[in-house]
């Protein structure tokens, strides 16, 4: 079934004009998008609205289908209000990175994009969930959400773009890098590490060169993680160096690496621990989200259809 046929009425878009794409095209992207859905034949009502607006914006809306435009934050702020309802969710992507939005196949133009709502199939695909909370990419506990804090200081204090902010970000979190020991349980079978970064993904990513960060599939009902091997300063640049042209192994370079498969929601109930979203408000961020580690934190991955699979980390 189409977005098309599953709506009787205009459809609601909903663009957090925060986004980085939206941003940069400012109001004009407005126009662009009515034109976009008016060469595709799809009506639509196309509204622009804060990133902090896009959960009260769903809650008044009862269309049963709704797109969204904004980047991988937006997208998961969406997913979380939508993911126990029947309604579609459909992707415009228009915010900095757009990883959510590229593995899916969805064209980075917004007539592209467009056209899939107007002409593609629904389909159900993962999310990773921590204590309730919806994630689309990964989640962690380590460097990454120290670079993503060092990041939005650096944003804030310099008014600088994203990427650029990536860079003096990325050294003030390498002098600060610290190890964590954690006991890491999965499907009952536990094991200590030493890491400065805890990585869990929504289904499989990729280590190979070229395609870093990439998964092959978003509806395997997986979780994957990765634990880093604990190492020196110069270790973990070196360690960065390689892994972003595809040399990183397995054997040398991670004491953990995994893969959880689904399993019926409830199956193994966690405790609750506390998560806090350190990589943006409720429609910014990269749709990642960081662990705040009490005694435990529970992830749990899966579909709409509600299989879940489970990792604890204490």
């Amino acid at each position: 079934m189409t977005i098309r046929h599953a709506a009787n009425q205009p459809l609601p878009v909903l663009i957090n004009r925060e986004g980085g794409t939206a941003a940069a095209a400012g109001a004009k992207i407005k126009a662009d998008l009515e034109a976009a859905f008016a060469d595709a034949g799809l009506a639509a009502e196309v509204e622009l609205i804060e990133g902090a607006d896009i959960r009260p914006a769903l809650k008044r809306l009862d269309a049963p289908a709704v797109a969204i435009g904004g980047g991988d934050g937006t997208l998961g702020a969406a997913a979380s209000m939508l993911i126990e309802t029947d309604r579609a969710l459909g992707i415009l992507p228009l915010g900095t990175h757009n990883h959510f939005a590229r593995q899916l196949g969805i064209p980075m133009d917004l007539p592209g994009a467009v056209r899939v709502l107007a002409q593609g199939t629904r389909r159900r695909v993962d999310v990773g969930i921590v204590n309730g909370h919806i994630f689309l990419n990964n989640a962690s506990i380590g460097f990454y959400p120290s670079l993503v804090r060092s990041r939005e200081q650096e944003q804030y204090r310099r008014g600088l773009p994203k990427w650029v902010a990536n860079m003096p970000a990325a050294w003030t979190a390498l002098r600060r890098l610290r190890h964590h020991r954690l006991r890491v349980e999965i499907d009952g079978t536990e094991q200590q590490v030493r890491t400065p970064l805890l990585f869990v993904g929504n289904n499989l990513y990729s280590l190979d060169g070229g395609r870093i960060g990439q998964r092959e599939a978003l509806d395997r009902g997986e979780l994957s993680l990765f634990s880093v091997e604990g190492r020196s300063r110069i270790s973990a640049l070196w360690f960065g160096l390689r892994l972003l042209v595809g040399h990183a192994t397995l054997e040398a370079d991670f004491a953990l690496a995994t893969t959880c498969r689904a399993r019926r929601r409830g199956a193994s109930p966690g405790k609750p621990a506390s998560l806090r979203n350190q990589a943006g408000s409720a429609g910014g961020g990269d749709g990642r989200k960081s662990l705040t580690r009490e005694r435990r934190t529970t992830l749990r991955c899966g579909t709409s259809r509600n299989p879940f699979g489970q990792v604890r980390i204490r």
